[in-house]
């Protein structure tokens, strides 16, 4: 599990089955709400990690759950790109010019009501995070070797839901779960097809 950049890229590239251009602005059609993750990709000692935050029991919801950094689109932004890179700044103070962004998975609509599209991107490691106080209790990562073994985690269906409900065993105290835990395992499976 050591894909170069340029073949992560073009595997989200070849595995994009939405167009970039799907509306992300319009909020007015009553449409789900728009928003954006940023799946921060990083190399540590030779491999690639993913960087996920824990959010504080103070936010608005989801409390106290692992997430990438993203939420909701502002006026004026167009793409999920924009939304991605911004609520980065926002929520662990990570420069927009330092995160080279490879591609998108496809969006995923939660049982929140939010379109989120995963935007995947580069970043330097060692960096030193601003966490916002209020939102986020910890940053973190974890390998990617790890995430892509199918013993580290359940799945498992709920009557009337589309996907299967994905849950990590605790890695360094932390469980990954929902929609996060079901965007990293998209994202594996783009890693792995052949």
């Amino acid at each position: 599990m050591n894909p170069t950049e340029a073949e992560i890229a073009s595997r989200l590239q070849a595995a994009q089955t939405r167009p970039h251009t799907d509306g992300y602005a319009d909020r007015e059609t009553g449409a789900p709400k728009r928003a954006a993750v940023l799946v921060p990709l990083l190399r540590e000692d030779g491999e690639w990690h993913l960087l996920f935050t824990r959010r504080t029991d103070k936010v608005e919801s989801h409390k106290n759950q692992v997430s990438f950094p993203g939420g909701a689109c502002d006026d004026g932004e167009t793409t999920p790109e924009q939304t991605a890179l911004r609520e980065a700044q926002e929520e662990i103070g990570l420069d927009p010019n330092q995160a080279r962004v490879l591609g998108r998975l496809n969006s995923m609509l939660t049982i929140t009501s939010y379109l989120v599209t995963p935007v995947v991107g580069v970043i330097p490691w060692p960096t030193v995070f601003r966490p916002a106080q209020a939102e986020v209790a910890r940053i973190f990562t974890m390998p990617l070797v790890w995430l892509a073994e199918r013993s580290n985690r359940w799945e498992f269906n709920l009557l009337g839901r589309d996907h299967s409900v994905i849950v990590y065993h605790p890695f360094d105290g932390e469980i990954l779960w929902g929609a996060t835990a079901r965007m990293t395992v998209d994202f594996l499976e783009i890693l792995t097809t052949k």
